[in-house]
């Protein structure tokens, strides 16, 4: 079984996708006019101006849900993965990958607002809806919501779940059985309790955890402030294979940079089209750069702080793949992953770094569990339009819960694996829908930077500008009733 799923892994994540994701992020890049260094401020801007309403969350909100489901795992013990594998240079294609990778966010959540719905009271839109309204095939949107939903109900909870545990048991010494059950009891009750549920737990553990994280990475850097010429002319080095120890691994630090950095920021995976879907904005493009924005968030400040921790330290250890040798051992008795991190922070602050890091794993996983489920249930929904949802909705809490506990108590190569193909088919079949669609998201930058030059805000109109099958935008964009409590 085992030997199968790593054979199925290695065929989805084989070059030829690597070279595609990066392609694909380079022209959608070049044909914006690189939005992601142009629009920068007005990422910002847009990230606290947005409200809330009944059917929609604040673009605020928003973010939150889809940083929730960004920062996870792949933040930590992924970064670490990578430099284990990749050599320090791997960290230098994860920012690269990101930094492509923004125009891609930017495509796919623009397309996600475009083509949303009003389901049940909720926004609800995503690679399905967007497939099936922008490509005109129903066949695709279905293969692709049935994918994400096994993907997101079955194959990648158990990553964050058995980084939890894993973490945990190390740390306190706490039985992953008994982890799992608390993991699964407390995420029960909030996904019980639907949407806005989920959207309010993570719009203050997210930020709370993320800036807690990044200073105490802070702190690991001031003091080795010295080594600051020394890390990044390595990174460099190691990146182009200019570095005497790690020139031989050149192909392994592209690999594993862009792998474990397309696993942290998501951008293509589709995922983070969910959460933009549900934003109540007035123009597609608003939504669309803040989400641009969040995997900056992600992985220049998550996943950096991890490597810096990591390298600043020289608590790592660099392996050859093909011939299983250490190229570098720094040090001994550490398994690829969080403990790296936990290492890294102990030479800093002796008895702190394993707890650490095992409550940040703790939020950061958590959060993204709960993000997996909304996404499930948004695909759940899509395939069972018009229909009564009650069973299916209560099989699938059934079945997401049972995977997550599963995780918890696997061994973490299988539950990787198993999270490497759910990933690997999403970002296949939503890069390929994205290429193919992509026209609109441009349109609608286009529009956005138009209204922007005349001092505008920014609305919305599918029909003047010729979008079809957007019909939430075709008669322009009206703001919904306000709540009384809404949040920004």
């Amino acid at each position: 079984m085992e030997e199968l799923v790593t054979k199925i892994s290695e065929f989805l994540w084989s070059p030829p996708l690597i070279i595609f994701c990066v392609l694909v992020g380079l022209y959608f890049s070049v044909r914006s006019g690189f939005l992601q260094i142009r629009h920068v401020k007005d990422m910002v801007r847009l990230l606290i101006v947005g409200k809330s309403s009944d059917a929609g969350v604040s673009s605020f909100q928003a973010l939150a849900l889809a940083l929730s489901g960004r920062i996870g795992v792949g933040n930590i013990s992924g970064t670490a993965t990578a430099i284990a594998f990749g050599g320090p240079g791997a960290v230098f294609w994860m920012w690269m990958i990101t930094f492509l990778g923004a125009a891609t966010a930017f495509v796919e959540s623009t397309l996600a607002q475009i083509y949303k719905e009003k389901q049940d009271g909720e926004y609800r839109g995503g690679p399905a809806y967007y497939i099936e309204k922008g490509l005109g095939l129903k066949w695709f949107a279905v293969i692709m919501a049935i994918a994400i939903t096994i993907a997101m109900a079955v194959l990648m909870p158990g990553v964050q779940s058995n980084s939890i545990a894993v973490a945990i048991d190390n740390a306190f010494h706490i039985n992953k059985l008994w982890v799992g059950i608390v993991i699964i009891v407390i995420l029960a009750l909030i996904i019980f309790g639907g949407v806005k549920r989920i959207v309010n737990v993570a719009q203050y553990v997210v930020p709370f955890m993320a800036g807690a994280y990044v200073l105490v990475a802070i702190i690991v850097v001031i003091m080795n402030f010295s080594q600051i010429p020394a890390v990044f002319g390595l990174i460099f080095s190691s990146a182009f294979g200019a570095d005497s120890l790690f020139g031989g691994i050149l192909g392994s630090a592209i690999a594993w940079g862009v792998k474990r950095g397309i696993y942290a920021n998501e951008a293509g995976q589709g995922t983070g089209a969910h959460p933009a879907a549900a934003a109540e904005v007035s123009h597609p493009a608003k939504q669309g750069l803040v989400q641009a924005f969040s995997i900056y968030l992600d992985v220049f400040l998550i996943c950096t702080a991890t490597a810096f921790m990591i390298l600043f330290t020289g608590t790592y250890n660099t392996i050859d793949e093909k011939s299983g040798e250490y190229i570098v051992q720094n040090i001994e008795g550490v398994e690829e992953g969080p403990g790296y991190t936990q290492a890294a922070i102990e030479t800093i602050i002796p008895g702190f770094g394993s707890g650490f890091v095992a409550i940040a794993l703790l939020f950061f996983a958590f959060t993204t569990i709960m993000a997996y489920y909304y996404i499930a249930e948004t695909n759940v929904a899509y395939l069972l339009k018009g229909r009564s949802s009650k069973v299916a909705s209560a099989a699938l809490k059934i079945v997401f819960l049972a995977a997550v506990f599963y995780g918890a108590v696997k061994e973490a190569t299988l539950a990787w694996t198993l999270g490497d193909i759910g990933l690997g088919i999403m970002v296949w079949l939503n890069l390929i829908a994205c290429v193919l669609l992509a026209k609109p998201a441009f349109i609608a930058l286009r529009d956005y930077e138009k209204q922007k030059k005349q001092g505008l805000d920014p609305t919305f109109n599918s029909t003047k500008l010729g979008i079809k099958n957007a019909d939430f935008w075709a008669n322009g964009y009206k703001h919904p009733e306000k709540k009384k409590d809404q949040v920004s």
